[in-house]
């Protein structure tokens, strides 16, 4: 994916790896936003061209997500980092990216924000990816790819422990086209919608959502709503070849603030 786009950027990128000022930039992909002490941040992929792996960076916006400013990278680690899945908890803010290089899904707390970030559980192991994380009727909950087309879906009543998997996981084995995560559940009049990667016939070709009509420790249900895939590739432009994620957030005039990515044909 190379690079990033607010739902209102004209058609034309806010941010690609050619804004990355502190390192050999190659790419950036799965942007996640965040609200924090007034100001409007955003946590991304960026490939280091240099060590062949992804790290964390972030960037701020002078004008509520409409363009966004690079800042730096955030967050190195001796194995590959992606999908900077970004939260606040309990006055804290903390960050799962996916690890699956390392076989394991680590969460990460803010000690100096926007950097300083700290290890401060190992919350599974294993090869998953693009772990999402929510927190939904008082039990948290969270759902991470396995392999190529197994959607795990786990739960526990402690953010830093104590996770299992759910009865009904592993979710749509074999289905490549929903079974890895593409950005933040959301909430919308009530209803949960979990939004993922379509994969087939490749990687990065569309985004599909899904409303999840009953998520419990012992059932878990979902039907895809009208209108989905609700992204695809364009065939032109910063996302000729696909898009494969979102993430969206309620702003306080009550509008949403959507970011998405998009690889295009130079990148191939």
């Amino acid at each position: 994916m190379s690079t990033l786009a607010p739902e209102r950027a004209g058609g034309r990128p806010a941010l690609t790896a050619r804004d990355v000022s502190d390192l050999p930039g190659r790419a950036v992909a799965d942007p996640f936003l965040l609200r924090h002490d007034g100001a409007w941040w955003l946590f991304f992929e960026v490939w280091n061209a240099e060590t062949g792996r992804g790290e964390i960076s972030c960037a701020t916006s002078p004008d509520a997500g409409v363009s966004w400013v690079y800042q730096s990278s955030v967050l190195r680690e001796p194995f590959h980092l992606s999908y900077p899945h970004v939260f606040a908890w309990e006055g804290a803010i903390y960050m799962v990216p996916e690890s699956r290089q390392d076989r394991a899904v680590h969460l990460y707390v803010a000690d100096r924000f926007p950097r300083g970030w700290r290890r401060v559980s190992t919350l599974l192991r294993g090869a998953y990816a693009d772990a999402t994380l929510l927190r939904f009727e008082d039990r948290w909950w969270m759902f991470a790819q396995r392999g190529l087309d197994e959607l795990c879906l786990f739960s526990s009543d402690r953010l830093e422990t104590g996770w299992t998997p759910h009865p009904a996981s592993p979710l749509w084995p074999g289905n490549r086209s929903r079974t890895r995560p593409g950005g933040r559940m959301l909430i919308e009049d009530g209803r949960l919608i979990r939004v993922a990667q379509d994969a087939w016939p490749w990687y990065g070709h569309s985004l599909r959502a899904f409303h999840v009509r009953q998520l419990s420790p012992a059932v878990y249900d979902e039907e895809e709503v009208p209108g989905s895939p609700i992204l695809r590739a364009s065939r032109a432009g910063w996302n000729a070849v696909g898009m494969h994620h979102l993430d969206a957030v309620r702003r306080d005039d009550g509008r949403w603030l959507a970011v998405v990515d998009g690889a295009a044909l130079a990148q191939f």
